[in-house]
Order: C-alpha cells, then sequence, then structure tokens
C-alpha cells in the first residue's frame, strides 16, 4: 500500500482522496505500481490547478461574459465534484467558491457601469433633441442647417438606448430636422415667389410706361408716371437677371415722354436748373450713405432723401442720367446690400458673389485705367463724368466684398 498527504492506494489497487468529508474513491490501478498511480493522480489535480488558474485569469483580465464564466465554473466543479483527482480539492472548491463571487460582482459592476453609460447616453440625446427642437424654430437658415448636421453625427456616436426611450427621442429628433427643412424650403419658396410675382408686376409698369411715352397729355401722364414709380418701388425687388432689363426699360420710357415734355415747356429750363442743384445736392448727400454699413439705417436715409428728390420735379434732359446715375448707384449699392443680406441664406450664393466680385473688379480697373487715359488727355470733364461712375462702381465692389467674406472667403 502506498500514500500521500492527499491520498492513498489499499492492496486492491483502489485510490483514495482525502477530504473534509472523509476519504473519497478517486479510481482503480492495476497498470503499475502504487505510486505511479498516486503520481496520475496527482497529474490529474495539477490540470484542474491550472484550468482553474486560467479561468481566474480570464475573469480579471477580459471581458468574459458572466454566462460563460459561470458554466466554465460549474464545469470545473463538476470535475472536482467527481473526485478524479489526488490533492487539496476542497481547497478547489473553495477557489471555485471565491472566482463565483468574483464574477457576480463584475456582473454587477458591469451593470451599474451600463446603467451609468446608458443615463449618460439619454442625457446626451435629450440635450441633443432639446437643441435640435430650438434650432426648428430658427430662421438662421444656414448656420441652423449646418448645426443640425452636426447635431446628426453626433447623435450617431452615441450608445443605444433601450428601444422604446431611442425610437421615442430619435422620433423628436428627426421630426424637429423635418420642420426646419420644411420651413426653410417654405421660406426660399417664398423668397421666388416674391421676386417672381414683382416682375410680373414691373413687367405690366414697363408696358403701361412704354404706352404714355408717346403721350402729349403733360400733367396727366407725369402724375401717372410718379405713380407708377411708387408702384414699381413697391412691388420690391424681381430677379437680378430681370431687374436691370426691366428698370432699363422703365427709365427709357419715362425718359422719352419727359424728354418731349422738356422740349415743349423749354421755358422752364431756368426752374429745371434749380432743380439740378437741388437734386445734385441730395446726390451728394445720398451718397454719404456709402458705403452701407448699417443697411436698416442706409434704407431710412435714402428713402427720406428720395422722398425729397422726387418732389423736387424734373430736371434738364441733357443733366438728369449725371445725376439720377448718383442715385441710382447708392440706390443700388443698398440693393445690392439687400441682395448680400439674402444671399448669406442661400446655399448658392458663394459662387455668384465670387464672381460679381471679379466682374465689379474688373470694372473698376478699367475705370481707373480710362480716368488716367482721359486725364492724360487733358480731357477733364471725360474724367470727371468716369469719375463719378467709378464713385458707383467701387461702392458696389465694396459691397460685394463685404458679402463675400460673409461666406468666410
Amino acid at each position: 500500500m502506498s500514500s500521500d498527504p492527499w491520498g492513498r492506494v489499499d492492496e486492491t489497487g483502489t485510490v483514495y482522496v482525502r477530504t473534509a468529508d472523509g476519504e473519497k474513491v478517486v479510481g482503480s490501478w492495476q497498470a503499475g505500481s502504487p505510486d505511479e498511480a498516486l503520481a496520475y493522480f496527482e497529474r490529474k489535480y495539477e490540470g484542474l490547478v491550472v484550468e482553474i488558474g486560467l479561468l481566474e485569469r480570464r475573469v480579471r483580465t477580459t471581458d468574459l461574459a458572466a454566462k460563460d464564466a459561470l458554466a466554465a465554473v460549474e464545469h470545473l466543479r463538476e470535475q472536482v465534484d467527481a473526485h478524479h483527482a489526488v490533492g487539496d480539492l476542497d481547497a478547489l472548491r473553495k477557489r471555485l467558491d471565491k472566482l463565483v463571487e468574483t464574477v457576480d460582482s463584475r456582473r454587477e459592476e458591469r451593470k451599474a457601469q451600463r446603467a451609468k453609460q446608458s443615463e449618460e447616453a439619454r442625457q446626451a440625446k435629450e440635450a441633443l433633441v432639446a437643441e435640435a427642437e430650438e434650432l426648428a424654430r430658427s430662421e438662421q437658415w444656414r448656420s441652423a442647417g449646418e448645426r443640425l448636421r452636426a447635431l446628426v453625427d453626433t447623435w450617431k456616436g452615441l450608445p443605444r438606448l433601450d428601444r422604446k426611450s431611442d425610437d421615442e427621442l430619435w422620433h423628436r429628433f428627426s421630426h424637429a430636422r423635418s420642420a426646419f427643412s420644411k420651413r426653410r424650403k417654405a421660406h426660399f419658396a417664398q423668397l421666388d415667389q416674391q421676386r417672381e410675382d414683382a416682375r410680373k408686376v414691373k413687367e405690366r409698369l414697363v408696358a403701361e410706361a412704354e404706352s404714355l411715352s408717346g403721350s402729349t397729355d403733360w400733367g396727366p401722364t407725369a402724375a401717372r408716371y410718379r405713380e407708377l414709380m411708387s408702384e414699381w418701388k413697391a412691388a420690391g425687388r424681381a430677379q437680378r437677371e430681370h431687374e436691370d432689363e426691366l428698370w432699363n426699360r422703365f427709365r427709357g420710357a419715362q425718359d422719352v415722354f419727359f424728354a418731349a415734355r422738356s422740349s415743349v415747356f423749354a421755358e422752364r429750363d431756368a426752374e429745371q436748373a434749380e432743380n439740378l442743384k437741388l437734386k445734385e445736392e441730395l446726390a451728394g448727400e445720398a451718397e454719404k450713405l456709402l458705403p452701407v454699413t448699417d443697411l436698416k439705417a442706409a434704407r431710412a436715409a435714402f428713402r427720406a432723401i428720395n422722398e425729397r428728390w422726387e418732389a423736387v420735379g424734373h430736371v434738364p434732359r441733357d443733366a438728369r442720367p449725371k445725376v439720377e446715375g448718383r442715385m441710382h448707384a447708392v440706390e443700388r449699392a443698398i440693393q445690392e446690400a439687400e441682395e448680400a443680406e439674402w444671399k448669406r441664406t442661400n446655399p448658392e450664393a458663394r459662387a455668384r458673389a465670387a464672381g460679381l466680385t471679379g466682374q465689379l473688379q474688373a470694372a473698376v480697373d478699367k475705370l481707373e485705367r480710362q480716368i488716367e487715359q482721359a486725364r492724360a488727355q487733358g480731357n477733364t470733364a471725360r474724367a470727371e463724368k468716369l469719375e463719378r461712375e467709378l464713385a458707383g462702381r467701387q461702392a458696389l465692389l465694396d459691397q460685394a466684398l463685404k458679402g463675400l467674406q460673409e461666406f468666410g472667403g
């Protein structure tokens, strides 16, 4: 018979292991000596020790799921309880019990961590939804649209909540984005419609102005032209590609009529000369509004100046284009400022702004060359005329450059 501290082999070849509950039969050994039998079953014990050690390490250092860890513990416990090894099986059971406690503890820690992460994700998504719902009411179409797109990317980077909560928050988030998109689309559709309506009104005004251009009923026709001008201003801006053409036709028709009237009432030249002085003063006053820095104030001031302008009456025909050109240059600069304000929210405006700036710069450069040439030739009158035109072009260029800077370019 052979034995060691944890087991023995009796004379029949039966192998026993010592436990806290007494000796347990390990198995029968007939193939060799008792010492070989004990060595064999001790190796099986060492194998269990290694497996338990590996499992303990996995539990400590990896994200092994609690379910899988407990299954592995039970598998090892079955092997220990089967008493097919010689060694301190009670110590192995204690290690397995301790391992179960560790797995349960880690499971609770992970559960708490997941709950914390879920709550943080919920709070983050609720904050995104609240901001999206606030942006949905914004009229800062460009910046609000960019911010909403950034919120979508942030949302995608957050973990999912439970399905019901996540779906509810996403529904609110998506609804806010849709509401903003509909409002933005409606806004620009309304602007387009307003410009189309303005075009139709101005085409009607042009047609009437052209039909009146040959009239010799000076008083009523002149009064009607003033009414047409008021209606023109009230109509708003048409599309850019139509506005200048319609304006040229409208002013051209009036020019024909008032030129004819001026020829008939030549005796009023003195009065018209005085009117010219007044309008030149008003044009100078209007030019002081440039460059436009406060659009609302400039618009109001120009409207007041223009009302006084309209009240002055007509000027000599040959002087009219020059003085009216000065006023029109100021009006165009203010209109360009208004257009720039609209274009800031128009996703297609940047390219057009850049193109316009290039065209205006080319025009300014050309006028500066022409002024130098006129002065070199001693043509002071032409140089002064070109300088007045240059002032208007430069004002437009300054406004276009400002608008382009607002795009960040």
